[in-house]
């Protein structure tokens, strides 16, 4: 019995620098590989902002926004997992059973097709589609259904099982509806509309990453600060209660940090899937219960299935590359059944 103690606490610390590593060698193949061969002296070159125009054009405006904006989704979708999974004590739960995801579908869904219809003032002419509008749109709509499900949930006093089953309810109907609206109002803009509902990362620029960078950064300064509140959250309320905590507050901080969190993700890349429900898994498997390990494993492996999802996918398509929501369906589904295997 008193070897045990001993290889619960050490043996997962090593995980995190690895998990590091892996995270650093995934983006560093992810910049280095592509459709375009481009020679690692010309990559390197680029990146210190010499070489060729066409060089610096793949590197620096298609391949680093694109991995770094796959990197802050993965953050994002994986945290929001974790936190969702913690606070409801589902091990099912992620951004799409709360009907963020379906929020954030629904909007956009609403946004790309009504858009169509709108002529330019003195034109007969369709206005073009403002799609750098899309993230924020999303987003609005994933926080809309998040704040919709609290409600429901507040109304019939707050707890992890009402609020699971409201999410459920809740983004069944959403879902209903965007389907409903795509299958019955086609247009122009359908394409646009199928390639974000399957999740990519086709084009993303600079932009992007500056949307998502500001949610990543105040999500992330505020993790810390809800450590024990997230430990806690755990329990029942009344025992939650005994240790001092204000539960339905810190409840509700951290399910809208989750939702922030994945709704910003969602309007940005669209709803990648498995990302946050497998993601927390795989760092608890890891690294147990602890924290202070499950955090930065969930980060770092967040970045790697998505840095590496997407890499496969451009590869794999060449071209016609394949969306990484796609890949994550595939790769996940049997990911999802081990890790099941795996729980008592």
């Amino acid at each position: 019995m008193s070897h045990a103690p001993q290889t619960v606490s050490r043996a997962p610390v090593w995980f995190v620098p690895t998990s590091v590593a892996v995270a650093v060698l995934s983006i560093m193949l992810a910049v280095f590989i592509g459709v375009v061969d481009i020679p690692p002296a010309d990559i390197l070159a680029a990146l210190q902002g010499h070489g060729s125009a066409e060089a610096k054009s793949i590197i620096l405006d298609i391949r680093l926004p694109r991995i770094l904006t796959g990197m802050l989704a993965g953050i994002h979708f994986a945290v929001a997992g974790l936190i969702l999974q913690m606070i409801t004590r589902n091990p099912l739960a992620d951004p799409s059973i709360m009907g963020v995801s379906q929020g954030a579908t629904l909007a956009v869904s609403l946004f790309l097709l009504l858009t169509v219809y709108i002529d330019n003032p003195g034109s007969n002419t369709l206005a073009e589609l403002p799609i750098a509008w899309l993230p924020g749109v999303g987003a609005v709509g994933g926080l809309a259904a998040g704040a919709v499900i609290y409600l429901l949930a507040f109304r019939q006093n707050l707890g992890p099982l009402r609020i699971t089953i409201c999410g459920i309810a809740v983004g069944a109907v959403l879902h209903a509806v965007a389907i409903g609206l795509i299958a019955g109002w086609g247009s122009a803009r359908i394409e646009i509309l199928l390639e974000w509902l399957s999740g990519s990362l086709y084009a993303r620029s600079w932009r992007h990453v500056m949307f998502l960078l500001p949610f990543t950064v105040v999500g992330l300064s505020l993790l810390p600060l809800l450590r024990r509140s997230l430990d806690l959250l755990r329990f029942d309320a009344p025992v939650a209660r005994s240790f001092g905590l204000g539960y339905r507050f810190h409840f509700s901080l951290a399910l809208a940090l989750s939702c922030s969190l994945a709704a910003s993700a969602v309007g940005v890349v669209g709803p990648i899937i498995f990302v946050g429900l497998i993601v927390p898994h795989l760092a608890r498997l890891l690294a147990g219960r602890r924290f202070t390990l499950v955090l930065p494993l969930t980060i770092t492996l967040g970045i790697v299935v998505v840095t590496l999802g997407d890499l496969a996918g451009r590869v794999l398509g060449q071209a016609e590359e394949v969306p990484i929501g796609v890949i994550t369906a595939i790769f996940g589904v049997p990911v999802l059944i081990a890790l099941l295997r795996r729980v008592p």
